[in-house]
């Protein structure tokens, strides 16, 4: 009998870009790709901090360099991904939130919060896809969506707005790369334990309602989502886009 082999989760000689890489999902996402052979390009605003994990990734012996960038700047992300691209793999990362009840919320908190999810990921994914078609190569583009991407919830009309969006911008992409071989998804995951969703998750109240929507009983870790984003960066994912990869630990099978 000719058994199959089965695809590689192994990313070696592919460039990876990773925004949003200064803290939290970012930097996790980063090594895991570093440790599955991916040469990784971590971005955010404060240099500080890509810096400090670059080199811990380097420590780790994964090949990591950090690029100071505002994803906002549509001109600053088209020449970092000219001059250091092409990237076979992006994680379009960046992103951020101001919860708000809808009659509290401000034209800024708006412009802020659909101006980084969903306008920058947009022209970084234009960036890199521009690239990618030009080279003649193929990749995988892989959006943070969340959760919040698929239901709604209170206090969240801006971020559920812009994360439902993602998931629109990343059903068309799929449609408009595939024919050059560019996978596109989403990955979405439940509240992950990070510096941003630390002061909501303080609140007991908060805290208490959230745990009640999660089917296995437990908030999220970064490492919930590191094999996740190998998985769609790798050929193990080789037939999957325009999808979205649940890492909500059940909130929405309810």
């Amino acid at each position: 009998m000719d058994l199959p082999t089965t695809p590689s989760f192994r990313l070696d000689g592919r460039r990876a870009l990773v925004t949003g890489a200064g803290r939290g999902l970012g930097p996790a996402m980063a090594v895991a790709l570093a440790e599955a052979g991916a040469e990784v390009v971590l971005t955010a605003r404060t240099a500080s901090e890509i810096e400090a994990a670059a080199e811990a990734i380097r420590a780790r012996g994964g090949a990591a360099e950090a690029a100071t960038v505002d994803v906002t700047d549509v001109v600053a992300v088209e020449a970092l991904v000219a001059d250091r691209g092409p990237f076979r793999i992006l994680v379009n990362n960046a992103g951020l939130n101001r919860p708000a009840s809808l009659v509290d919320v401000t034209e800024e908190d708006y412009d802020l919060v659909a101006g980084t999810n969903v306008r920058a990921a947009l022209f970084v994914a234009k960036a890199v896809a521009k690239g990618l078609i030009e080279a003649g190569l193929t990749g995988s583009i892989i959006h943070t969506g969340s959760q919040m991407g698929h239901v709604g919830g209170p206090r969240r009309s801006v971020y559920c707005a812009t994360k439902h969006a993602i998931e629109g911008l990343s059903k068309a992409m799929a449609w408009e790369l595939g024919p050059h071989g560019i996978r596109v998804n989403t990955i979405c995951p439940t509240f992950i334990e990070t510096p941003m969703t630390k002061p909501f998750l303080a609140d007991e109240d908060f805290m208490a309602q959230v745990m009640s929507k999660i089917a296995l009983g437990r908030i999220g870790h970064v490492e919930d989502v590191m094999g996740a984003v190998v998985f769609l960066a790798s050929d193990a994912s080789a037939l999957v886009t325009g999808s979205a990869l649940m890492v909500d630990g059940g909130w929405t099978a309810a």
